[in-house]
């Protein structure tokens, strides 16, 4: 059975301090992501920057305001081999696709292949999130699965120019991923090609027109 089409929401630049997230999209864009906020509860913040067509680019790190929460921190933040890589330098971490139908894939799938929904909200924004668990397996390269709820996703960001031109990614066994996004209603948005080690790539236009490109650690 196949699953409700979706869409590429937004790609995730993970940070140890969300001043050193910034300053790394800004030296590879050409411009700073602006502002974002809290995620009350889930002890992290963002910045946030417009890659065009509906998607974003956002920058992620734990939040020092919050409290230690109850939960992970989504897109592996808490991982103990994340944190020493983030350490080091910011980095693209994950993607999240955007679906109608978030209820029905989780039951289809299953919480251990498809992570659990969390429901959040920040102001006038709510949405349902499910991130993959690292033993869904795939190296990091399936997407977390947003749904927005009324008034629906944020409006146009501000990108100044900047755009996802395209996304691939590179597996040991790209047809089984594949498989296991056409699960998810993606294999559409993303390039397979094979490769020694899990890979996701990121094409992106630059504020001044130029081309900049962005590989996963």
């Amino acid at each position: 059975m196949n699953a409700t089409r979706a869409a590429i929401d937004h790609v995730v630049i993970g940070a140890a301090t969300l001043e050193e997230g910034a300053a790394f999209v800004e030296a590879l864009l050409g411009v700073a992501p602006g502002a974002g906020g809290a995620h009350p509860g889930a002890g992290t913040h963002n910045r946030l920057l417009g890659l065009g067509q509906g998607c974003y680019l956002e920058v992620i790190a734990p939040d020092p305001a919050q409290p230690e929460p109850a939960l992970p921190r989504l897109f592996g933040l808490d991982d103990p081999a994340v944190r020493r890589s983030l350490r080091k330098e910011p980095g693209l971490i994950a993607w999240v696709a955007r679906t109608s139908g978030l209820d029905a894939v989780l039951t289809r799938l299953g919480q251990d292949r498809a992570g659990a929904m969390r429901a959040m909200s920040r102001g006038s924004l709510s949405w349902k999130l499910a991130d993959p668990p690292a033993a869904a397996g795939f190296g990091g390269l399936l997407p977390g699965l947003i749904e927005w709820g009324q008034p629906g996703p944020p409006g146009e960001i501000p990108g100044h120019g900047c755009a996802l031109l395209a996304m691939e990614a590179e597996h040991p066994e790209p047809a089984a991923l594949a498989a296991a996004l056409e699960e998810r209603g993606v294999r559409e948005v993303l390039g397979l090609g094979p490769g020694p080690r899990p890979v996701l790539s990121l094409r992106m236009r630059r504020a001044d027109g130029g081309e900049a490109v962005l590989r996963s650690p």
